[in-house]
């Protein structure tokens, strides 16, 4: 491993100017390609304290040997000679869009004498008209069998082509009327032709023309009485319009546009691109990337765009281009495509309107990408095997945790303080197993505090149901090891929700007591002061059998108890990304959690039945003084000083509090705790019973 001391340039060396940098290692390859506005910033960023750098920029300098750059005048030439290198050398730390899959083209293969509609994928080809990329070959081949009706392209390969000139006899499609049979001569060169640019034509969009053509004509017709000629016109115009609905139209304006969304988590990103020509979607693709350092939405857009017309001319670049974020600077981006269209484009983030309707779709695909991108990750069996021994060797542990629970804490400007803790067995979650809970020994940004709380009520459960059923552990089959075998084999594995309880672990109705199964590990959203909370709560309670880590989001470090300095795992572990899904998951549960909390709060706000209050002026005033408790204390004279409430309203405010007396909570005798009181909207730790991921504010179809 190379110290970047060792190579970094001297102060004064580095230009303040734009330009393209190039990081070698020790045998001269390129291993990382970058741009930027000022050399002199942008390398200072790679050569501060390694702690601070993105894990995977802190592989990529340590791995490099050598740094060296080149001055360009413009910020646009800088971008045009980041891509020209980056397929140049093809370096291992840049961002790698990973296409999801083969898209296949409409092409038409303007640049042969008798031009043939065919599908393609693969490389473009110069001279050769593209149309797509559509999702299925499938789809293609329905388009043009209805389009040949109205423009008998050739479509058959050179061999049969030559074949039939050889012979004098036209193909199938020649005999049916699906082609205009050049082979034969039936027409000639330059009708052929302008029958390939009328139906290339037709498929950028400009369909009006020829409908209402073909409608003059089918009505002409008619007026002669040549009937069979107006019923084949009235049969292509249906074959046209039925082409064109297999595009749905979704802008009405005839936009031509391509739409880009980003889905991204820490580790990966996914990209959706919706390709609309005419005011209809004509193509969908799709990429997932590895995120190599610490990336802007914007940054992400801006290598998406690199990818997408790098190798683009003329209107294969469309006039304008909608993205969920836009480059920074963006000018320097939209000066590079509008060279690479020949005209003006316009980049910019849709705000309202159809178009903001359709980027929500596209970002729903993407988000749909990276969910089925993880999904097959994580379904693979050996994947996950092997990521839980990858975990169980790091935290040195004695076994694969076969069972690992993560907790979160969500609050909103320390008010409405919730918990999460959600369950994965064998690298699966288990979402019936999940449980949330409602901090409620004080209120306040202390994340420390609220960890070892939530800790300590989840495990006092767990020792109360094991002193009830008697003495039980995770070692037998109840927890994962499968029944040995007639020759004294252990066996595999079982699934845990597979295996048999003891009778004791079972309610009346025969499910799982709560909080009844321990984990072999707990992982905390967090870093050091976080995970020596949850240790510190199992050591209060005597519980040395479970092994506890922490997951910080910064470096995505790995930290255990009692340790100085944190755990890395290597990027590419699968141990780490397991441990990094889990945490996610925790996140989301803990947070959809205290939005709907925060919701329901300001729905049932004693604030609701002011009269002329509407909600912006509700939120002012919770703004203002923090909750509708301390609003109530308040004096008239300091709920004017509210910006929009004047004396009266204030007067009306005061009232309303006042007749709105708080309702006492309800207390478990048995436990001292505070139970939920569904009527006043008061919401208590969980009580245990499974919880739908999929609607948190549920349980068992009851409303929280």
């Amino acid at each position: 491993m190379a110290d970047p001391s060792s190579y970094r340039p001297k102060p004064g060396q580095i230009p303040d100017s734009p330009g393209v940098y190039r990081f070698r290692d020790e045998h001269r390859r390129v291993i990382y390609v970058g741009k930027a506005k000022s050399l002199r910033q942008r390398l200072a960023n790679y050569f501060q304290d390694l702690a601070g750098l993105h894990p995977r920029t802190r592989t990529m300098v340590t791995t490099a040997a050598s740094v060296e750059w080149t001055v360009v005048s413009t910020e646009v030439e800088a971008l045009q000679l980041e891509y020209s290198w980056i397929k140049e050398y093809d370096p291992r730390f840049n961002v790698k869009y990973r296409d999801d899959k083969s898209y296949p083209y409409l092409a038409v293969t303007m640049n042969e004498e008798y031009p043939r509609v065919q599908v393609m994928r693969g490389h473009k080809k110069k001279g050769v008209r593209y149309f797509g990329p559509y999702a299925h070959a499938w789809a293609i081949r329905d388009t043009v069998d209805l389009l040949l009706r109205v423009f008998p392209v050739r479509t058959c390969s050179a061999g049969v082509f030559k074949n039939a000139r050889r012979t004098g006899r036209p193909c199938l499609l020649g005999y049916i009327g699906k082609c205009s049979a050049p082979c034969v001569d039936r027409v000639s060169t330059e009708e052929h032709r302008e029958l390939a640019e009328e139906f290339c034509d037709f498929m950028t969009g400009r369909t009006s023309t020829y409908l209402r053509r073909l409608e003059r004509q089918m009505a002409q017709a008619a007026d002669e009485m040549e009937y069979e000629r107006a019923a084949r016109l009235r049969d292509d115009i249906g074959a046209l319009r039925k082409a064109m609905e297999k595009n749905a139209v979704v802008l009405a304006d005839a936009t031509d546009a391509d739409l880009v969304a980003v889905a991204e988590d820490e580790l990966e990103a996914a990209v959706q691109i919706f390709h609309v020509r005419g005011g209809r979607v004509r193509g969908q693709r799709g990429w997932v990337t590895d995120k190599v350092e610490e990336i802007t939405t914007g940054a992400l857009v801006e290598h998406a765009l690199q990818q997408l017309y790098g190798e683009e001319t003329g209107d294969a670049v469309p006039k304008e281009v909608l993205v969920p974020a836009l480059p920074d600077p963006p000018e320097p981006v939209q000066e590079w495509l509008a060279g690479r269209r020949g005209s003006q484009v316009s980049l910019r983030v849709p705000q309202r309107g159809d178009k903001r309707a359709l980027m929500e779709t596209v970002e729903r695909n993407a988000q749909q990408a990276l969910v089925l991108h993880k999904t097959k990750r994580a379904s693979d069996l050996t994947t996950r095997s092997r990521a839980l021994e990858e975990i169980a060797e790091a935290l040195d542990l004695d076994s694969a945790p076969l069972r690992i629970e993560c907790y979160d804490i969500s609050h909103f400007q320390g008010d409405d303080v919730v918990a999460s803790m959600v369950v994965f067995e064998d690298g699966l979650a288990r979402k019936g197993e999940y449980r949330r809970f409602q901090i409620k020994g004080f209120r306040g940004q202390d994340d420390v505090r609220s960890m070892h709380e939530v800790i300590t009520r989840r495990f006092r459960r767990y020792l109360a149901e094991k002193e009830r059923t008697g003495e039980w552990t995770d070692g037998g089959s109840a927890i994962g090891e499968g029944a040995a075998g007639p020759d004294g084999d252990p066996g595999t594995p079982a699934d845990v929700s597979s295996a048999p309880l003891p009778d004791g672990l079972k309610d009346e109705e025969g499910r799982p007591r709560r909080f009844a199964y321990p984990p072999q590990l707990v992982v905390v959203d967090g870093g050091q002061p976080q995970v020596a909370a949850a240790q510190r709560a199992l050591d209060e309670l005597g519980i040395d059998d479970i092994a506890v880590c922490g997951l910080a989001k910064r470096l995505e470090e790995v930290w255990v108890p009692g340790e100085d300095d944190p755990l890395v795992l290597p990027r590419t572990s699968e141990g780490l990304y397991l441990l990094q899904r889990v945490r996610d998951e925790a996140h989301r549960f803990a947070i959809t959690y205290q939005r709907a909390k925060r919701a329901k709060r300001f729905r049932s706000s004693p604030l609701d039945d002011v009269p002329g209050l509407g909600e912006t002026r509700k939120q002012a005033l919770i703004k203002h003084f923090g909750s509708v408790k301390k609003l109530r204390s308040a004096t008239i004279d300091q709920i004017c000083e509210v910006p929009g409430i004047g004396r009266k309203t204030a007067e009306t405010i005061a009232v309303a509090l006042a007749q709105a007396a708080p309702a006492a909570p309800a207390v478990n005798t048995a436990t001292g705790e505070i139970m939920e009181d569904e009527d006043s909207g008061t919401t208590a730790e969980t009580s245990g019973e499974p919880v739908s991921a999929g609607a948190p504010d549920e349980r068992r179809g009851q409303e929280r």
